[in-house]
């Protein structure tokens, strides 16, 4: 039969990709559709609130902090945080419970908590920071927390990265590796931190040291997601009046560094390995003879081992080309520079130290108590 004028022919396997993405696209709204606002509790350090698939505690550690956690149903709370300092319960919020939802508020932050459709909302003094959007979900691999994103809004943070400023359209992987000799783009750099810093001048701390993703709209639907391997379902909105204090909020939330002390902004003397103790004997003596400031030696991997590859983790000085640490130590102290020695937190199978970590049972180890490898 011919087709209509003007019509023109779609091909089969594009209707089947729509009919797809319309499909997954109803399921993904039918999520939080479907869970159900069963009850709430307020108690002095929080509001509890349960729902068909498991419940929400939610606090305050001051009026521009407050923390969200999810407890699947069959789940107990893990209350542990490995990052947080900051005492909670510091200001007593307010809650109004009305037919539609739930306001449990401060002078700053406010969330609530709408009955249905179920969705948690945050608010800082009048203004909308972001909201649930399918809230916490389970797949075989993953579980995620998700939320809505306005179409203009940058983000930025997830720690040591080369992407540029803003980081939206990623998928940040949460897992700690250096990427040597990158240039104009490395996705992980170092170390990750599972922080997510918006324009609207507000952030979200996901409190779980689990390896996982932060997925800043990289399916460029106005969606961030957190996702992990398993753990806590905690994080924390914090929020300020400008970007210096949201700042100092969060570094009240996690903790500040100390003041390091006057030396560490000095001069450095550094490269990649003195090979033995003659070597860093001489190079200070001939700072001081060619007068030039120094006010700390590097010493990069060969002090533990003679060879680039394997002697990581020796966690000791290599006897032979160091034949004497403690003095050349004391030296460098008493002509005042500060030896600074390289290593890593990992210690290699074929390091000196191996054997006796496994024995000593220091070592992370698998289901089956084998130390990873």
């Amino acid at each position: 039969m011919p087709l209509p004028s003007g019509l023109g022919i779609f091909p089969m396997n594009k209707i089947c990709k729509n009919l797809v993405f319309i499909l997954l696209s109803t399921i993904a709204l039918a999520q939080n559709s479907q869970r159900q606002f069963i009850g709430f509790k307020s108690n002095p350090t929080n509001l509890e609130v349960s729902v068909s698939d498991g419940k929400y505690q939610i606090r305050f550690y001051n009026e521009s902090i407050v923390e969200t956690s999810f407890i699947p149903t069959g789940e107990t709370f893990n209350p542990e945080s490995h990052a947080v300092i900051l005492a909670a319960n510091q200001v007593k919020p307010s809650m109004k419970d009305s037919k539609d939802n739930i306001r449990y508020a401060t002078s700053g932050v406010t969330v609530e908590i709408r009955k249905s459709p179920f969705q948690i909302k945050y608010w800082y003094k009048g203004k909308e920071l972001l909201s649930e959007k399918n809230g916490y979900a389970k797949n075989p691999d993953l579980e995620s927390i998700n939320f809505n994103l306005s179409t203009d809004e940058a983000l930025y943070g997830g720690g040591a990265r080369v992407l540029g400023m803003n980081r939206r359209g990623n998928r940040l992987q949460l897992y700690n590796r250096a990427h040597y000799g990158y240039e104009t783009k490395a996705e992980l750099m170092n170390f990750c931190i599972p922080l997510v810093m918006s324009s609207k001048i507000y952030a979200v701390h996901f409190d779980n040291p689990a390896i996982g993703y932060l997925d800043l709209d990289s399916k460029k639907n106005n969606t961030l997601a957190y996702e992990t391997i398993s753990g806590r379902k905690t994080y924390q909105v914090i929020a300020g009046d400008s970007w210096e204090k949201l700042i100092e909020n969060y570094t009240a939330l996690t903790g500040r560094q100390p003041l390091p002390p006057l030396w560490a902004f000095g001069n450095f003397s550094s490269r990649f390995g003195y090979r033995d103790q003659e070597m860093a004997a001489t190079t200070a003596r001939q700072y001081k003879e060619k007068n030039i400031p120094v006010d700390a030696m590097i010493f990069d991997l060969y002090w533990f081992g003679k060879t680039i590859k394997g002697t990581m983790g020796n966690l000791e000085f290599d006897k032979e080309n160091f034949p004497e640490p403690k003095k050349m130590l004391s030296d460098l102290n008493a002509q005042g520079i500060k030896p600074i020695l390289i290593t890593e937190p990992f210690i290699l199978t074929t390091s000196k130290k191996w054997q006796e970590a496994v024995d000593k049972k220091v070592l992370a180890t698998d289901a089956s108590g084998k130390p990873f490898k």
